[in-house]
């Protein structure tokens, strides 16, 4: 079971929107057209393969902001592992409402259900580690909130949500500052004492300069094993060490061997596949 949080409002402001979109201005004409509203539908929403579900309030908002009597029971828990055949919730009410609303609510599941699966296989292959696998900002505009929580359901962890929560110093800041030192006295001169400062370094001369000069986090980029480990034994426990930079299925088991504390992986939210979810009506 996930003990990540998501907002409720920020669910109702989403889910909202998203229906506004796929029922525009005359609503779902299809089944309004072959559906009397005095219809009453059962339905289970199922997975067709293994994975991790993530989204089951977003879904649950969506048919109940079309009829809020309706019937919406989950079986299985975000962050709960599913099988191909298993049945994920129960659904019971309007009709209508089930099918109108049925396309929005696997959109939601099956998106955050993809992360939160892919998450929990990158987590395995850390297992035995005290690494964490660690999101980034690579998310879909406007979902943001919803995919971290989907990491967190597949067992991962957050970097920052935003721009605004925490100081993240990359090669670009440390150009236009004029050097690693520069932009760390910077940073450290204008920020309050509870924001976190990590910069970012692909050389071992740029990691010996943020020793001298201290940091929160270092956030060694794009190098290879043997680098990692020579970072890691530089850095000692000095401050927190991310690991980035093409990381893969195949390749986080030996970074996170060498020793970081974290491996930031872009492709948990920018890359996923969809979970594959459905909806059938049980007629009786």
């Amino acid at each position: 079971m996930s003990i990540a949080f998501i907002n409720p409002l920020l669910i109702q402001d989403s889910v909202r929107r998203a229906l506004e979109e796929d029922l525009g201005r005359a609503g779902d004409i299809t089944t309004t057209a072959t559906i009397p509203a005095s219809a009453g539908a059962r339905a289970v929403i199922a997975s067709r393969e293994a994975g991790v579900i993530a989204g089951l309030p977003l879904a649950e908002a969506a048919f109940h902001m079309i009829a809020p009597g309706l019937r919406f029971i989950a079986l299985v828990g975000d962050g709960g592992h599913v099988n191909a055949g298993d049945v994920v919730a129960e659904i019971e009410g309007s009709a209508r409402a089930v099918l109108s609303a049925e396309r929005v609510a696997l959109n939601f599941l099956g998106r955050l259900s993809g992360i939160a699966s892919l998450t929990n296989r990158f987590v395995q292959q850390v297992a035995g580690t005290d690494c964490r696998i660690v999101c980034t900002r690579k998310t879909t505009p406007g979902l943001r909130a919803f995919e971290k929580y989907a990491v967190r359901c597949g067992g991962g962890f957050n970097h920052r949500y935003g721009l605004d929560d925490a100081v993240l110093i990359k090669d670009n800041h440390i150009a236009v500052a004029g050097g690693v030192a520069a932009a760390l006295r910077a940073a450290k001169a204008s920020v309050g004492h509870l924001v976190k400062i990590e910069i970012e370094v692909d050389t071992i001369a740029q990691l010996r300069e943020v020793l001298a000069e201290g940091a929160d986090v270092v956030l060694l980029d794009n190098m290879g094993l043997e680098t990692l480990r020579e970072a890691v034994a530089m850095v000692e426990g000095a401050m927190l060490t991310e690991a980035s930079g093409g990381v893969n299925l195949d390749t986080v088991a030996a970074i996170a061997a060498t020793g970081v504390d974290m491996v930031s992986v872009g492709a948990l939210t920018h890359s996923p596949r969809v979970l594959d979810l459905g909806l059938d009506i049980q007629v009786s």
